[in-house]
């Protein structure tokens, strides 16, 4: 077998197959949510050419919202171009056994036009992809990882859905962020999903209680940015699968309650050349000694974030994640170990990495990794330098730039940057802000509890 566990070669997958272990292979690709979408196929089928071939989806599902509604006003795909096909090219690195499930292993395809089989350039794995090999052009490998949190419950999802999502029973009923007692109570669920990872090629650090209500956070060991996205996105797909094989649930919406802490997504990222470290260095930035890489990557991200806010922020609830002294981020500052920052430099030497801790649970981590990539790639290019080190509470500065407050004024950032068309293309700009203005339009037509709370008998 490989070397990380779970993962398969195509010739292990056939061994697996011919002994009646594996017998369905799920290929698939993420939408522009970072939900899976793709097909089962028969083990047997794929192992005798689909793997080599690919398939095809329809092209729709680069347009559709979180209904899976086929939304108008998109260029790439619609009613008058009929809805075509896209490829789907399995990427055979990614294969591995899904030990959650029964006898299947999946693999995950990059999105290829039909004809042409170039990237297709709104898929979001395209656009990391794209992201890292201007990193490679310079001589880059990039190094990455998430730290993703979620909300556990008792309700199964069909119980959660009939009611409504209101008056859930959270696995834990009081604060429990690093308390091992009422950590254990989650453990049947969250231990389930760290074996189940650790199984199927996500190679697992730890977990622990979070600050919220039945709030866990896992996290799994770093790896180049692409690999890692991919795991994040499995990461993902497993614990959602695993909870509702138990009849329990979880979410990693930014902020599913009023008065409790958000669900964050913070974003490690460093730049390599063989074994070394390209952000270690010998320059007394601070307490830190740090290149002129680590110095301009970090003043790129920073300039650039409220412009692509949308690729880190990505719903209209992760704005509401956004409150001071609520362990989320609310201005743009960067400091040496201090959580009150959106920008967290912590490590030394080769351990020496930035983190960004702007990013939801909610993220879609190939547009997160794209956009910070683009953007500290940038600094380095113009040597763009960072403000000041911030050293006390960034919460209580008011003088501080303040992440974009809504999805609405994220979006005009985010269609009005040169930036983002520059780096990302212009048709991708134009994509995604409809994208991002749909669902936008359809918050503002819901009616939602407030309102009804709010307004049915007082107004």
């Amino acid at each position: 077998m490989t070397a990380i566990r779970g993962m398969l070669t195509i010739d292990e997958l056939q061994e697996l197959v011919a002994q009646g272990q594996i017998d369905t292979v799920l290929v698939m690709f993420t939408d522009l949510y970072g939900r899976f979408m793709g097909k089962r196929f028969d083990a047997e089928f794929f192992c005798q050419g689909i793997y080599e071939a690919g398939t095809h989806g329809c092209n729709y599902l680069l347009t559709v919202d979180m209904e899976m509604e086929p939304i108008p006003g998109y260029s790439y795909a619609n009613w008058a171009l009929g809805y075509g096909d896209f490829h789907l090219a399995p990427d055979l690195n990614t294969l591995r056994v899904a030990s959650w499930l029964d006898r299947s292993a999946l693999v995950i395809c990059d999105v290829e036009d039909e004809k042409s089989h170039q990237p297709v350039p709104f898929a979001p794995r395209s656009l990391l992809r794209k992201q890292i090999a201007q990193a490679s052009q310079s001589g880059y490998t990039v190094m990455a990882a998430s730290e993703l949190e979620f909300y556990t419950f008792q309700d199964s999802f069909r119980q959660a859905a009939a009611n409504g999502y209101n008056q859930m029973e959270p696995l834990g009923w009081y604060i429990e962020d690093y308390h091992m007692l009422q950590g254990v109570r989650q453990e049947p669920l969250v231990g389930a999903i760290r074996r189940h990872l650790r199984d199927s090629g996500v190679p697992v650090e730890n977990s622990k209680g979070e600050w919220g209500l039945g709030q866990h956070e896992l996290n799994v060991r770093y790896a180049e940015a692409l690999e890692m996205a991919d795991r994040h996105a499995i990461y993902k797909q497993c614990a959602k699968e695993v909870a509702d094989l138990m009849g329990m649930s979880l979410t990693f919406m930014a902020k599913p309650a009023a008065g409790q802490a958000g669900s964050s997504c913070h974003i490690h990222m460093s730049l390599w050349d063989g074994d070394r470290n390209v952000f270690a260095g010998d320059q007394q930035i601070g307490p830190i000694r740090g290149s002129e890489q680590f110095r301009w990557f970090l003043g790129g991200w920073i300039k650039h974030l409220p412009e692509l806010m949308v690729c880190y922020a990505p719903t209209v609830n992760s704005y509401k994640r956004f409150e001071d002294a609520s362990w989320a981020p609310t201005r743009l500052a960067w400091s040496h170990d201090n959580r009150t920052a959106g920008f967290r430099v912590v490590g030394s030497g080769n351990s020496l990495r930035i983190e960004c801790r702007v990013p939801g649970a909610d993220c879609n981590a190939y547009l997160a990794y794209a956009a910070a990539l683009a953007s500290g790639l940038d600094g380095i290019a113009h040597q763009i330098e960072p403000p000041e080190m911030f050293e006390g509470d960034v919460y209580a500065a008011q003088h501080l730039p303040h992440v974009p407050p809504t999805l609405r004024a994220a979006t005009d950032l985010f269609e009005n940057s040169a930036f983002a068309k520059r780096t990302l293309g212009s048709d991708v700009v134009e994509h995604y802000t409809h994208f991002w203005r749909v669902e936008q339009s359809l918050f503002d037509a819901a009616v939602t509890d407030w309102e009804r709370k709010r307004y049915f008998e007082r107004i």
